[in-house]
């Protein structure tokens, strides 16, 4: 017996649906279950159609920040594998917790249309230890008052000694702002020129990593090799920057306003046979 549908399709539907604050936490999110995949999934085959439904995914959530509603078939086309593969992955994705499926009817006939598919937020892993109690060694021999007293002084001493200066260097790493090794010294200066924090130009790198899409699963080879994918984040960086200094409302955030950039450039260089035969 089939179960009665009662969500209708539509905009305000998909907003109510939706777990996520923004596009920065639906990214980090999804970075998160890559590694669990990776962790918990041991063909690599089925590793990477499962990260790479998470990503088709995720590129469409960003209207409604973690809700897609694209039926399996279109999702079957752009993965290049079958129907049931695709039910079987999606299968998969819900039993780890990070997607769930909501049947979805249409306005017009009350028919049934394409699920809603929406991206879980990821659980923060708790550690839980148990607490061990420091054990109290008594002086092994009878010690007197006055020299208790100048002993207590100066372990005081040596204690705020030492913590000053572990706090200094604490402090130190704290304010350090040092931009990671995998981001290329070309993007970071260029960006570093325009965000101060280490964080925002890594993102940024992130956002162009994540768009150079797999083309081939079995190889995990990428759309655009390292090269070409400095070339355009450069390129699209430059673009971004144009369009914050004209002014231009980015409703969805920068990160999601740079990814709709850096997602047409690969778009139309993908197909320039100049620059991938010139690049590879």
């Amino acid at each position: 017996m089939k179960k009665r549908i009662d969500v209708i399709a539509n905009e305000e539907s998909y907003n109510n649906l939706s777990s996520l604050k923004d596009i920065e936490e639906l990214n980090k999110t999804v970075r998160v279950y890559r590694d669990t995949i990776r962790m918990s999934i041991k063909r690599t085959d089925v590793q990477a159609r499962l990260i790479a439904l998470l990503e088709v995914l995720k590129r469409h959530s960003c209207k409604q920040i973690g809700v897609s509603y694209m039926c399996k078939n279109t999702i079957a086309d752009k993965l290049e594998v079958s129907y049931k593969t695709v039910q079987r992955l999606m299968k998969k994705l819900e039993d780890l917790g990070m997607i769930r499926q909501v049947p979805m009817k249409r306005k017009k006939d009350m028919m049934q249309t394409a699920n809603a598919i929406i991206i879980q937020p990821a659980e923060d892993e708790m550690s839980y230890k148990p607490h061990v109690k420091e054990s109290k060694k008594c002086p092994a021999i009878k010690t007197t008052t006055s020299f208790l007293k100048l002993n207590i002084k100066n372990n005081k001493r040596k204690a705020a000694a030492h913590f000053f200066h572990v706090d200094t260097q604490e402090n130190s790493l704290k304010n350090a702002n040092f931009v990671a090794h995998w981001v290329p010294d070309v993007f970071s200066n260029l960006v570093g020129s325009f965000y101060e924090k280490a964080e925002t130009i890594q993102e940024f790198w992130k956002v162009i990593k994540q768009c150079n899409k797999v083309i081939d699963y079995s190889t995990n080879k990428r759309a655009f090799t390292g090269k070409q994918e400095l070339e355009i984040g450069t390129k699209s960086f430059k673009e971004f920057a144009m369009k914050v200094k004209s002014g231009v409302n980015m409703h969805k955030g920068p990160f999601a306003y740079f990814n709709g950039i850096v997602n047409k450039i690969m778009n139309d260089l993908y197909f320039d046979a100049a620059f991938m035969d010139n690049n590879n």
